[in-house]
């Protein structure tokens, strides 16, 4: 272990916004750990081959014997909490295990870092989401969502995320403890799961234009997310821990588009002006308690903060199409 360089650890590493981070902070000099959950994890051997340089440890967000160790081994100058269940309509099915982890994995990972005495070097980014403002008639986003908006959650996972938010602003404030919060709205790219929407149109545009499959079956087309990409909203995490105090801040595009939208530019990028003819709507995709629209106000990210993101929302679709039509070509 490198007595000079910062050292970070990572839960979530295996996903989509743990490689990006990953890879940004070994770009930083930093040596990187990462959590890993079970001595036979699927994605072991892949990420291992991608992100050589990370140092994984064995823990899980249930188990504080394991954090705490894990805590112990990393020694971190940061730490970036993006484990959780984090897909909503799962959560909806297991809302026992969505509360075990995304909610109170949370708690005993902040008391690992008080308990083993880390408190006072390490500081802490708990990754917040969108979803915890719910989008009702009553608290109806405006110009959008800040960080003092209300809170209406409508999943297990939004529920269980705003739980995490406020035990992690709660630390802060008892224990004085550098604990910062981002609440990120929908943030996707090339390395997002299959099983999230944007993913699964852009798979499905590429695999239909490589005469894989014939259509794609999907849920509800017509709510509307703030959709950015997941490389920006990483450099904004870390730009989270860099700012002199703690504190919580929203990261979005401030502009709304509909699922309806991110079909109509994937199809465009392969050619195709209407993809009414493959897409089919099945009711088992949609969502008990649908959230119609989301938009975020990140003003106060890109003032104090300096944040800017990079990549549009017709970036956002070329870049995932693009990616897959290599990936499915191979």
């Amino acid at each position: 272990m490198s007595e000079d360089a910062r050292r970070a650890l990572i839960t979530g590493v295996t996903g989509q916004d743990g490689g990006h981070l990953a890879e940004l902070l070994h770009d930083q000099g930093y040596e990187v750990f990462g959590l890993l959950r079970g001595q036979r994890n699927a994605r072991k051997e892949a990420f291992e081959r991608e992100f050589p340089y990370v140092h994984l440890v064995e823990a899980d967000l249930t188990d504080q014997t394991s954090l705490i160790q894990a805590v112990i081994t990393a020694e971190p100058h940061e730490i970036y909490n993006l484990g959780a269940i984090s897909h909503v309509g799962y959560s909806f099915r297991n809302p026992q295990l969505t509360a075990d982890i995304t909610a109170k994995g949370v708690l005993n990972l902040l008391e690992a870092v008080r308990i083993t005495g880390m408190a006072e070097r390490t500081r802490f980014y708990q990754a917040s989401t969108s979803e915890m403002f719910g989008g009702l008639d009553y608290n109806r986003p405006g110009n959008g969502y800040t960080e003092d908006s209300l809170f209406h959650p409508r999943s297990p996972y939004g529920v269980a995320k705003l739980y995490a938010h406020w035990i992690a602003r709660n630390y802060r404030e008892s224990y004085g403890m550098f604990v910062s919060t981002g609440i990120l709205f929908n943030h996707e790219g090339e390395r997002r799961g299959l099983e999230f929407v944007t993913r699964k149109i852009s798979n499905a545009v590429a695999a239909i234009h490589l005469g894989h499959q014939d259509h794609v079956v999907l849920g509800d087309l017509h709510p509307k997310r703030d959709w950015g990409y997941a490389g920006d909203y990483v450099r904004g995490m870390w730009q989270i821990l860099q700012h002199s105090e703690p504190d919580d801040f929203v990261l979005a595009t401030g502009e709304t588009h509909s699922i309806e939208e991110f079909l109509t530019l994937a199809f465009q990028e392969v050619g195709i002006s209407d993809w009414r003819p493959y897409v089919r709507q099945d009711p088992a995709f949609m969502r008990p308690a649908e959230v119609d629209i989301l938009l975020g106000d990140p003003t106060k990210a890109e003032t104090i903060l300096g944040w800017k993101r990079e990549v549009d929302f017709p970036g956002l679709v070329k870049l995932m199409v693009q990616h897959d039509l290599r990936v499915l070509g191979q």
